[in-house]
């Protein structure tokens, strides 16, 4: 079922864009999102959080692509209110806020009768006035895509001989598992001129290397990969790392020990990651197109909960605790309304969203079905609704597939991106509005 749609499409114009970057790490000492084990709040920080923005323009539509060094987007209210602040201070038709995922970064808290916390407001409002700064410096464009491959991940559901699924946290030898997707897909934004504006880095990979005993907020290893492709790719561009479906993928040295060299296996996979981004960003030939379009849909879509509610909610009190619950909310609902959105640029570069934790074949199999030569997913957009795994995944059991951290009917994933192929075909005008049967009786 689908409510609240919203579809546009831009008429043939010239590209501009514009970026932005502000700091959002929190000057007070937060709960960290993402281990239940960590109650204790952050006591300084290793390297900054930051919110990228790049706003695309063509004709009348405008899209912004927020990149957040945050464990999940903000919450249904937090999220609405950007967007119509957006909307109204800045003209963007189609808004993306899309979060690492970093365990190293504060608890969202789905909004209460009093709002978002204070940090969450204050980083808010710091990305409201980074999306009008954007806007209000759009300048003509060119864009590129390149690929390439790199591996610093496996997938931590291991599928055992008997059909089993036992839980491969760490992978410090690099055993090859499957499925993983070392793809990178590098999107070049340049200025008229060809000098670099923005690298957007599309890769799927739980950004983990830090863990539980880690007491300070950093972007983990996407922070080292801007780094590398900062200072490796001339003109200086804002280096963007854009989450893919890394549901069941970790770094190779996920959840190290500080005392046993995490900070030194953060930067060495983010720096295998920059590096390859940078060699292919550098290899992009941006084009400038008088013609360019930007093409959006963006849909609620209904789920029910996968559970019967009472058994979910003492799963929910085994798996977070009393305290965890109170910190990550419970999300104990018959039905949820799941923002979701498609986007196409240049008829050529299409983005499905997914508000959560996709697993890795979504990401592999949007780039063999979607009809244009440049698919990527952005995984944890514009919300957080838990894990999104495949079927078969769903029928093996083990985290993510059948926990309480995956709270949505089997099958939600593909539905999702059943959906944005058919948004896609649609912006390519390839579905027909009339029927073959009458079409014989026209031209006959």
């Amino acid at each position: 079922m689908l409510c609240g749609f919203l579809s546009t499409t831009t008429q043939a114009a010239a590209l501009r864009a514009g970026i932005a970057k502000v700091d959002i790490t929190p000057a007070t000492h937060e709960i960290m999102w993402g281990f239940e084990d960590r109650l204790t709040p952050a006591s300084s920080t290793l390297d900054p959080l930051f919110a990228r923005v790049l706003v695309l323009e063509s004709g009348e539509r405008r899209l912004a692509i927020v990149t957040l060094d945050l464990g999940r987007a903000f919450g249904p209210a937090s999220m609405e209110a950007l967007k119509e602040s957006a909307r109204r201070t800045s003209g963007i038709s189609c808004l993306l806020a899309a979060a690492s995922h970093t365990h190293s970064a504060p608890v969202i808290r789905d909004e209460n009768k009093n709002g978002p916390p204070e940090w969450e407001g204050a980083a808010l409002e710091k990305i409201e006035r980074a999306i009008q700064d954007a806007a209000s410096h759009l300048a003509p464009a060119r864009i590129g895509v390149g690929t390439g491959s790199v591996a610093v991940g496996h997938n931590r559901l291991r599928v055992e001989p008997d059909g089993s699924v036992a839980w491969f946290e760490r992978n410090p030898d690099r055993k090859p598992t499957r499925p993983v997707d070392p793809t990178v897909t590098v999107i070049r934004v340049d200025s008229i001129d060809g000098a670099p504006m923005a690298i957007l880095v599309n890769y799927a990979c739980h950004p983990v290397v830090l863990g539980s005993d880690n007491q300070q907020y950093s972007a983990d290893f996407p922070a080292a990969m801007a780094r590398v492709i900062e200072q490796e790719v001339p003109g200086k561009p804002t280096a963007f790392f854009v989450q893919g479906a890394p549901g069941d993928i970790n770094p190779y040295y996920a959840v190290t020990k500080i005392q046993e060299g995490a900070v030194k296996w953060r930067d060495w996979t983010g720096e295998q990651l920059g590096h390859e981004a940078a060699r292919v960003a550098k290899s992009i030939r941006t084009e400038s197109n008088p013609n360019s379009t930007l093409d959006t849909s963006e849909q609620l879509m209904t789920f029910q909960l996968r559970w019967d509610r009472e058994k979910f909610k003492a799963a929910l009190l085994k798996f977070l605790g009393p305290q965890g619950i109170e910190l990550y909310g419970a999300p104990i609902s018959p039905e949820f309304q799941v923002p979701t959105a498609a986007v196409l640029i240049n008829k050529r570069i299409a983005i499905a969203t997914f508000p959560g934790e996709p697993f890795v074949d979504f990401q592999i199999n949007w780039r063999e079905r979607c009809p244009v030569s440049t698919c990527i997913v952005m995984g944890y957009t514009n919300g957080y609704n838990g894990y999104f795994p495949t079927i078969l995944a769903a029928s093996r059991n083990g985290y993510g597939a059948a926990s309480a951290s995956t709270w949505l009917e089997v099958g939600a994933g593909e539905r999702i991106l059943n959906h944005a192929a058919i948004k896609v075909y649609d912006m390519l005008g390839r579905f027909s509005d009339l029927p073959d049967d009458l079409k014989r009786d026209v031209y006959k």
